[in-house]
């Protein structure tokens, strides 16, 4: 997630992923005015291939998903990518992370489809194509 400690969820993704051809990936862009030089480094994406940036915003707080939006929208208005993905968690996991004693550490300001849809809606993603995957109660599996 690239500024903080991953969850165990976010790891377990990234590895998978990484095993197929996946790469953590930072852009080094700048900024030409008039022959000044300016770099403008992109945020991290968690996981890249193919033109399509990946981020999974399992338990950060939900400005995150205005940080991944707008590093999709500049990249894809770099044609850097081509699009942009976000896995996260429905807002029915909620109930599970109750019942486990843990819902406290899931909270409403924490990264749950509710708070990306209205980003995606209002046009946060710029022109960037946006598919977004949320993790529902029904994959849960007791063990």
């Amino acid at each position: 997630m690239g500024g903080g400690r991953k969850s165990k969820v976010s790891e377990s993704i990234d590895s998978a992923l990484y095993q197929r051809g996946w790469v953590e990936k930072q852009f080094a862009t700048e900024i030409l005015v008039d022959g000044a030089h300016s770099e403008s480094p992109t945020h991290q994406i968690d996981c890249f291939k193919n033109r399509v940036a990946l981020e999974i915003e399992w338990n950060n707080k939900d400005p995150f998903y205005d940080r991944d939006l707008n590093n999709f929208r500049l990249l894809f208005e770099l044609r850097a990518v081509s699009v942009g993905v976000i896995v996260t968690r429905c807002d029915n996991l909620q109930n599970i992370f109750d019942q486990l004693g843990r819902g406290a550490s899931y909270g409403s300001s924490t990264t749950h489809m509710s708070k990306l849809l209205p980003r995606i809606n209002g046009g946060g993603g710029g022109g960037c194509p946006v598919l977004v995957l949320g993790i529902t109660k029904d994959l849960y599996v007791e063990d």
